[in-house]
């Protein structure tokens, strides 16, 4: 029986690209971990643990109820399992193995997911909000159990549910890599299009007799031959080639071509190819132009730069490889075309006047809202926060005490309730909430530090308590006046660039 189309997809949970089983509330008999190994499942015969037959999955203890009568079919009675995506994205569909599992495999199985930013993800996980997208589903036994998803959405996270217990020996979550590109652009720079994480896709090759054509593009270095896009040995003409479908259009500035671990059986040379088609499905693509032609060592990190033809932005790479042979990994290092959002757009489309008043919002300093607008326009939010920081430190005390004149004090809130009052209001919402006396000491320790500094005690306040505000307060009373002018000054410059983020979300 043939495997459903998805399958062919990469697996998002797999240990090999960073996927983790977190938590689950039973592992008596197997580990957790051993849902996300990349390797099928294997079976030891007479291997025996002192908890059981040892077996290569994820196997809870068996359900002992005190009536002594095994839960039916529609009893909600189930072990659960949280895993983290290695790479996060979009879920077309999951394979739940229960390779082995013959007589102690679960009766069914439901998924949950959830999307989390916290990179304290065990933190987010209790507040997490799931949404369920493999409704309880029978399991059989000794079985690669498909199941196509729907959802459509990004998800960072999943929960495996079996009713009522019993083993799995692996989860596959096979689907599209979703980055957060807002955060790709914000880091500036060069960025590798051709990672698997970064949501490129090697669509199609001519052959991949001895390792996958997806693990070209896999997160880190190559661990062993096994771990690279490998053909069979060629007789005769022609040659074998692999299309890579980009995470984006980009512009290639640096290729690795990396033949480690094929000692005896790397390619003789190997061209790289681009095409910009966007939206054109892999077997329709025309107008290749050559970017790299180049002879290939044995077990070699090639890097090419200055070698390559500058082509434009593309899509799509072709490599392709002479004779045939192993290459372990593809990276493509590309500049993204700018992109503008709608907010950037609106205020470089304001009038000298308006822009300023609208970025001092962000920064109460009268000098620094002039040169921003001076160096209007910005290409992306990345340059709109680079250069709102430069400017910030090119600027005299006297620049950042007036900023720091605009801001109330924490715990009270900002008069006239004009201008940036409602961002100052929220920024403080969570200190708002504190007990009248935590806010009275506050108030007293405000009083302090300006009678000792001469300017309002800055801090950035988004997402703190006024406890732990009052302690930082206190601790920076002891400071020196130079010492706290730069504090306050770091702190402003952190204000600033949220700020600047929601001008740009409002006005878009």
């Amino acid at each position: 029986m043939s495997e459903p189309a998805f399958t062919d997809l990469p697996d998002l949970a797999s240990d090999a690209v960073g996927g983790a089983a977190l938590l689950c509330n039973d592992e008596f008999f197997a580990e957790k971990e051993n849902l996300l190994k990349p390797a099928a499942a294997v079976w030891k015969d007479h291997l025996y643990t002192d908890r059981g037959k040892w077996m290569d999955g994820w196997e809870t203890r068996r359900y002992r109820p005190i009536d002594g009568v095994a839960p039916g079919p529609e009893s909600g009675i189930h072990d659960w399992c949280i895993i983290r995506l290695g790479l996060p994205g979009v879920i077309r569909g999951v394979v739940i193995d229960t390779a082995w599992f013959r007589g102690n495999y679960p009766a069914s199985a439901a998924l949950f997911a959830t999307e989390l930013d916290d990179p304290l993800d065990l933190r987010a996980l209790e507040t997490a909000t799931w949404t369920e997208i493999l409704p309880r589903s029978d399991l059989k036994g000794d079985h690669k159990n498909g199941f196509a998803i729907a959802s459509g959405r990004r998800f960072t996270h999943l929960r495996l549910e079996i009713f009522p217990d019993g083993g799995v020996a692996r989860l596959r979550v096979h689907g599209d890599a979703v980055p957060r590109w807002s955060k790709l652009r914000a880091l500036g720079g060069a960025v590798d299009l051709a990672a698997l994480e970064n949501g490129a896709v090697v669509e199609t090759c001519s052959d991949m007799f001895f390792g996958s054509r997806n693990n070209l593009i896999k997160p880190g270095p190559s661990l062993s031959m096994a771990d690279g896009w490998e053909t069979r040995r060629r007789r005769g003409p022609g040659h074998d080639w692999a299309i890579i479908r980009l995470a984006t259009a980009g512009a290639i500035e640096r290729l690795l071509i990396d033949t480690s671990h094929f000692k005896g059986n790397a390619p003789a040379r190997a061209t790289v190819e681009g095409v910009h088609a966007p939206g054109v499905a892999a077997d329709q693509l025309t107008g290749w132009r050559a970017l790299l032609a180049t002879p290939l060592q044995a077990h070699t990190r090639h890097v090419f730069d200055d070698e390559l033809r500058r082509v434009g932005p593309v899509t799509h790479l072709r490599l392709s490889v002479y004779p045939c042979g192993g290459i372990a990994r593809l990276r493509a290092w590309a500049t993204l075309a700018p992109e503008v959002p709608a907010g950037l757009a609106a205020l470089e489309a304001m009038s000298a006047e308006d822009a300023r008043v609208a970025l001092r919002r962000c920064c109460g300093s009268q000098a620094w809202a002039a040169a921003m607008e001076r160096a209007r326009p910005f290409e992306d939010a990345a340059a709109l926060l680079r250069i709102g920081e430069r400017i910030w430190w090119s600027l005299t005390v006297a620049d950042h005490q007036e900023a720091f004149a605009a801001h109330p004090r924490i715990g009270e809130a900002k008069v006239p309730a004009t201008g940036d009052a409602t961002w100052s209001t929220d920024e403080q919402r969570l200190a708002a909430s504190a007990a009248a006396a935590t806010l009275s000491e506050l108030a007293e320790a405000n009083l302090a530090y300006d009678a000792k500094f001469g300017f309002v005690f800055i801090v950035c306040a988004t997402g703190r308590t006024a406890l732990a505000m009052l302690a930082d307060l206190r601790g920076r009373l002891a400071n020196t006046l130079t010492e706290e002018l730069r504090i306050a000054a770091e702190e402003q410059a952190k204000i600033t660039r949220l700020r600047l983020t929601k001008l740009i979300g409002e006005l878009a």
